[in-house]
C-alpha cells in the first residue's frame, strides 16, 4: 500500500488532532499507561491501514473511536478485566497553573471523587460520559460509535450526568 504525500499528510493532520483525545478516553478505561500508549498506536496503525476504505471524511473521528472502544473491549475480554478503579495521571490533563497549592489539592481530590463515582456506574453509562466529555464527540458521533439511536445517547447522557451530580453533591457538602 503506496501512500502520497497529500495522504501521509492528512494522516499525520488527523493523529494530531485526535491522539489527544483517544488517550484521555482510553486511559479513563484502563489503568496503564504503556497500555494506553499501545492501543493509540494500535488505533492510528489501523486507521493509516484502513484510511482508503473510510469514504466519508466527516466519520473519521467516530472510526477512531469505535476502533479505540473495540480495543479496549479486547484488552477487557484478554484480560477479564470489568472497572478501573483509578485513572493514569497524564501530564496534559493535569497543566501547571497558578492556583494555589490548597486549590489544586481540591481539584485533585474531586477528580479522584469523580472517578471513583464513574467506576461505580454501569458500563453504558460510564462508556458514553467519557466519550462525551474526554473524547469530545457529538451525539451524532456518539451514536454511530456505540452504535444506538441519538435519543438513546442524550437520554444515557442525561441520566449519567444527573446520577454523578446527585453522587457527588452529597460527598461534596
Amino acid at each position: 500500500m503506496k501512500h502520497t504525500s497529500n495522504q501521509i499528510l492528512e494522516f499525520t493532520i488527523i493523529y494530531n488532532q485526535y491522539k489527544g483525545y483517544i488517550f484521555n478516553y482510553v486511559s479513563k478505561m484502563l489503568n496503564d499507561k504503556t497500555l494506553c500508549e499501545d492501543v493509540v498506536q494500535t488505533v492510528f496503525l489501523k486507521f493509516y491501514e484502513n484510511v482508503d476504505f473510510i469514504r466519508d471524511k466527516e466519520s473519521t473521528k467516530s472510526w477512531l473511536f469505535t476502533t479505540a472502544r473495540n480495543e479496549v473491549f479486547s484488552i477487557y475480554r484478554k484480560k477479564k478485566v470489568r472497572k478501573i478503579v483509578h485513572p493514569v495521571e497524564d501530564e496534559e490533563e493535569f497543566r501547571v497553573n497558578e492556583n494555589s497549592i490548597t486549590e489544586d489539592y481540591e481539584m485533585k481530590e474531586i477528580k479522584e471523587l469523580l472517578q471513583i463515582e464513574l467506576d461505580d456506574l454501569p458500563d453504558e453509562q460510564r462508556e458514553v460520559y467519557l466519550l462525551k466529555e474526554y473524547g469530545q464527540l457529538s451525539y451524532k458521533e456518539l451514536s454511530d460509535t456505540l452504535g444506538i439511536d441519538e435519543g438513546l445517547v442524550k437520554s444515557r447522557l442525561y441520566k449519567t450526568r444527573q446520577k454523578l451530580i446527585n453522587r457527588l453533591s452529597k460527598v461534596l457538602k
